[in-house]
């Protein structure tokens, strides 16, 4: 006898009988009653319900890579056209026919609601193998309860308030039944909370191989997204955001609290702790590079935090995923020796904002730093020997480029800079980049375009090389990082923060953690030689200063297009233009000339939840629209 249940998509879409979505996994298992008879059948589904996690590492599949500021595309590409987040990234977003669409599973999306059905399919149908052993089954729940709750949650970020689903609508449901509201944010967050904590309980600390279990879900991981969850929940778009006092259901239920609680920091507060001592409990904490030979402590800090991200399941990375980074290697990977044109394509570079972020080499950011020639900074000046680890000596390079933070230069690339691996691992055979028009990591048409003048060091492994012909490109895998200590670390100094009127040692010690790592004096030491020294002592100046330790230490990895949005940031960063150098430029002079590749993107309250697409709210008169979207 078939035991399916109807999808709950019939409620959140239409009134539409709910035959088209009675698909199972494996496709080739017709009942539910043969999905789990055995164990071997009943892990394919449980495959199934990881296989919807969206892989943070594609540009293609993934909004946060290349939706927001942080990257820019080559326009050029005929790809340009056809990658959902460009067009949201070009201000494009609708709701007629929404770019990535995870709630109706369209343009790029992913069904995210398919795949919470398919989670109480399994919750629900998990105890019928008789050859599964208990523990077995108790783990496979509790994965499956954090892969559920994790679903909810990206939702969350995307539209805010969502529907809970508990369970699947039953095929009997009446058709009021189906026509389902979504939650109140609070409501949803306590529910994902929910899920979490009974998860927790039985995961297992750490996996026991990473061969054969490499991917699946620790307790470590599941306690470090309750916390990110608790700190949406906290942050100022959900927390006390009068842009939606009017965002009510037909029942005249608020959706989203107008009221700013700072419980919520304080309950967040608690989540992430627990979260670090877990990690740290289980050997955790910040990545730290031996080097295999000699080096310079220049040169091995900028494969330290490199590696924290491409060194493949290190202490670092809590949550890695072990989706491909193939492609995201290529589109970043700049030429490096004449007739690589297929492999390594440099289509996708960082946004001049985006090198002008980083701090100084004093620590601080570079508007602030009165030992740094801010008016100046486009610049340009001849590298000297005091430079060689960084910028090829002997050549000219942009002002902005010299006397900045070790994580400038380990995680950009740029012409005339020194960038390190691809076949070499002596410091003397490190290749500098030669990007001006013509020159081999330049201009040379469509095909070769280098978008912005700034490449993306920190998401190429060190050991992927790219060679003289079209054929000799190896990629070296890694475990692209969801989360990072560093990450937990920086969200704990955050919340602290938000708690108390005046900063302490307690949150100062949580960043100095990351900035020391990072080469860097301590906040309040390094802030005494700015034009703003009290920065650090008030809490509005120490949530900038925060902000930007985030949005540095985490550049690339897909958090910036989170953070902005949480922080209602998003409107004064992306309606900025998107900028970088004139790749067509062949001279000094005609290179280093700040050009404006887009100007035109209107980002406005609207933005910051994504539009239901308008046939589903059509269809459910109970889903309301989020503001501002027909």
């Amino acid at each position: 006898m078939k035991y399916l249940k109807c999808i709950l998509i019939a409620g959140l879409t239409c009134m539409a009988s709910c035959a088209d979505y009675l698909d199972i996994v494996p496709d080739d298992v017709p009942t539910m009653d043969n999905a789990f008879t055995n164990r071997i059948s009943a892990e394919k589904f449980l495959f199934t319900c990881y296989s919807y996690l969206p892989n943070p590492a594609h540009q293609w599949t993934y909004p946060a890579m290349v939706g927001g500021d942080e990257m820019w595309w080559n326009p050029n590409q005929a790809s340009f056209n056809e990658i959902s987040a460009c067009k949201i990234a070009m201000g494009n977003q609708n709701s007629n026919d929404p770019y990535h669409n995870f709630w109706d599973g369209r343009h790029n999306g992913v069904n995210l609601f398919t795949a919470i059905r398919d989670c109480n399919i399994f919750l629900e149908n998990i105890h019928n193998p008789r050859d599964l052993e208990a523990y077995e089954r108790i783990v496979w729940e509790s994965e499956v309860k954090f892969l559920k709750a994790y679903y909810h949650l990206f939702l969350l970020q995307l539209y805010g308030p969502i529907p809970v689903i508990r369970e699947n609508i039953p095929v009997s449901a009446s058709p009021e039944q189906i026509r389902v509201y979504r939650d109140p944010v609070d409501d949803v967050v306590d529910y994902i909370v929910e899920l979490l904590d009974e998860a927790a309980i039985d995961l297992p600390d750490r996996i026991e191989s990473t061969i054969t279990d490499a991917g699946r879900i620790t307790r470590p991981i599941a306690l470090a997204v309750k916390a990110k969850a608790l700190v949406w929940a906290a942050s100022p778009l959900f927390n006390g955001n009068p842009d939606y006092i009017n965002l009510k259901d037909n029942r005249g239920i608020q959706l989203i609290s107008p009221e700013r609680d700072v419980a919520k920091w304080a309950r967040a507060a608690t989540a992430i702790k627990e979260a670090i001592d877990a990690a740290e409990a289980e050997g955790y904490g910040l990545y730290e590079f031996t080097p295999p030979r000699q080096m310079s402590d220049e040169t091995r800090l900028k494969f330290e935090l490199r590696g924290a991200v491409t060194d493949k399941f290190n202490r670092e990375i809590v949550w890695p995923s072990t989706q491909n980074v193939d492609v995201i290697q290529r589109i970043s990977m700049p030429h490096l020796v004449l007739g690589n044109f297929g492999n390594s394509t440099s289509e996708l570079g960082a946004t001049l904002k985006i090198a002008e972020q980083f701090y100084t080499a004093n620590g601080i950011p570079i508007d602030e730093d009165p030992e740094w020639d801010y008016q100046n900074r486009y610049g340009t000046q001849v590298a000297t020997a005091d430079h060689q680890y960084y910028i090829k000596t002997g050549e000219t390079s942009a002002n902005l480029n010299f006397n900045r933070e070790p994580r400038f230069y380990a995680s950009l690339g740029f012409d005339r800079g020194i960038f390190e691996g691809s076949g070499q691992t002596n410091e003397a055979d490190f290749w500098f980049l030669q990007a001006r028009k013509s020159e081999i990591a330049g201009y040379r048409g469509v095909g070769g375009l280098v978008p912005t003048g700034y490449f993306m060091k920190k998401l190429i492994h060190v050991e992927t090389v790219t060679g003289a012909s079209n054929n000799t490109y190896v990629q070296k895998r890694y475990s692209f990082p969801l989360i990072r200590m560093s990450d937990l670390y920086l969200l704990y100094a955050e919340v602290l923060n938000e708690m108390k009127t005046v900063p302490d040692a307690e949150v100062y010690r949580w960043i100095d953690m990351v900035r020391r790592r990072a080469g860097l004096k301590e906040v309040t030491d390094s802030w005494r030689q700015s034009v703003n020294p009290n920065k650090p002592s008030t809490q509005e100046g120490m949530r900038e200063i925060i902000h930007q330790e985030r949005l540095i230490e985490l550049a690339f990895e897909g958090q910036r297009f989170f953070d902005l949005r949480r922080w209602k940031k998003a409107m004064k960063y992306y309606n900025e233009p998107v900028q970088g150098w004139d790749y067509k430029g062949e001279t000094i002079e005609s290179y280093y000339v700040v050009t404006t590749y887009m100007n035109t993107r209107i980002y406005g309250t609207k933005d910051y939840l994504w539009p239901l697409k308008l046939s589903t709210v059509i269809n459910n008169s109970n889903l309301v629209q989020n503001p501002g979207w027909k």
